[in-house]
């Protein structure tokens, strides 16, 4: 009798380990104030990213993906697959009733992680788990402004970087000294994913990297000390350099714990880069950054996925997608469940080739503070065309800066195509909450 509980029991372990293998895993990350010209796979010659080019020469590259123009409002868009317009309260904060793609795997059997950059509940160390993550290993749980109401340990966010202020599971971290922060949260990813590679799991990774203050890297000369007349652009390409060195690290993970071929790997940014940065690009001649404005540079990032087996070496997607679109997309891969209100599509069938329900247009709506503070800027937008809310049409691959409105029959034919998707979507939004002034009237976009 024995014998055969023991055999039963075998069998149980095996078959639960081929459940797991036959949901996939799925590896989010999202770095933190890039913008797509500095990354040598869409172009770059003055930035070097090989793990990511290698990713996106393996996998599908995405060239015209767009977040938010700024942190909070991409992090709560990626995570709950919603237009900002609809559940956006402030900045620094997400509406933690609000369902995330964390939740809504981990209901579908899948363990949870996020590590990096939170920002998202100030001086409340549960928030993570709410937002439906098993596990964390997070910086910032601060508030930028007045933060007297706070506890002493939350009125100071920290070290990102040399020696953080990190926090693991609801503690501090306190062996953190002359550490480099992206080293130890990329560290905690690739322990999750040694513990977990029986079981299928999604990880979330925010990245710290590569957000000013722009320091030292450990691969810097000055890494011991910082040299101060090196130009911030110096320390920002080490710091790209490192992001990319980081993303191949737990891809080495991943193939060393012989899970690579069951994993989707996305890699992107939050937004636009720092305004202060200038970086060479070959076919503009220069792109400054454009981080807070809702212009090419400010919302338009780099996006690679790659899952062996599953996406064709060499797929290049050409339609827009956002950030909208990842929740969907990741339910789709995990066979989970959409949560009921959400605004994105799936592009999972365009990793695979298949074009032919792709929606074709992005919409997007933008107020750094929350609607308390300003109007939502609003435009819906296909590859060329860009429509905003206040009627100007811009044809963007000619006009990236967006300086010369198109008027009259040349834009006829896109205002057809784009008005009335713009339309519907804005019946949503109650119209005070919409930003209609002229361009030359309306605050920074």
């Amino acid at each position: 009798m024995k014998s055969i509980q023991f055999v039963f029991a075998i069998i149980l372990v095996l078959t639960a380990g081929l459940q797991a293998r036959e949901k996939p895993n799925v590896i989010v990350v999202m770095a933190d104030d890039i913008g797509f010209e500095c990354y040598s796979a869409f172009g770059s010659e003055f930035y070097q990213t090989p793990n990511i080019d290698k990713l996106a020469a393996t996998g599908a590259k995405l060239t015209q993906a767009y977040s938010q123009p700024i942190c909070t409002p991409s992090r709560v868009r990626i995570m709950t697959g919603r237009y900002n317009f609809r559940n956006y309260t402030q900045f620094g904060e997400l509406d933690l009733a609000q369902p995330t793609f964390a939740s809504m795997v981990k209901a579908n059997g899948y363990a949870t992680a996020i590590a990096g950059k939170w920002q998202l509940s100030a001086g409340d160390l549960g928030g993570p788990g709410t937002a439906g993550f098993d596990e964390y290993c997070l910086w910032h749980f601060s508030r930028g402004g007045s933060t007297g109401h706070l506890p002493e340990i939350f009125r100071n966010k920290g070290s990102r970087y040399k020696s953080p202020t990190l926090f693991r599971n609801g503690t501090l971290v306190s062996d953190t000294a002359g550490k480099y922060g992206p080293d130890m949260v990329s560290d905690f990813i690739c322990d999750f994913i040694e513990r977990r590679k029986d079981e299928p799991f999604v990880v979330y990774y925010p990245m710290i990297l590569v957000h000013n203050p722009f320091d030292p890297t450990p691969d810097s000369r000055d890494w011991e000390q910082k040299d101060a007349s090196r130009e911030p652009l110096e320390h920002f390409r080490e710091m790209v350099h490192y992001m990319d060195k980081v993303v191949g690290k737990i891809v080495g993970k991943l193939d060393a714990v012989g899970v690579r071929e069951d994993t989707l790997i996305m890699v992107t940014g939050d937004n636009g880069t720092n305004r202060s940065l200038t970086s060479p690009f070959p076919s503009r001649g220069s792109i400054q950054g454009g981080k807070g404005t809702m212009k090419d540079a400010g919302n338009r990032i780099a996006f690679v996925a790659n899952w062996p087996g599953q996406i064709q070496s060499g797929t290049v997607v050409d339609l827009p997608v956002g950030f909208s679109d990842v929740l969907p997309t990741i339910a789709d891969v995990t066979g989970s469940e959409v949560p009921a209100e959400c605004d994105g599509q799936s592009f999972l069938p365009l990793l695979r080739g298949d074009t032919g329900q792709a929606r074709g247009w992005l919409f997007q709506s933008y107020s750094k503070n929350g609607p308390g503070k300003a109007p939502y800027r609003c435009f819906v937008r296909n590859a060329e065309w860009k429509l905003y809310a206040n009627g100007a049409l811009f044809n963007v691959p000619n006009d990236w800066l967006e300086e010369t409105p198109i008027m009259g029959a040349q834009g006829k034919s896109a205002r057809r195509q784009l008005q009335p998707i713009l339309d519907r979507i804005l019946q949503d939004v109650p119209p005070e909450l919409i930003d209609r002034r002229p361009m030359n009237s309306a605050s920074k976009r």
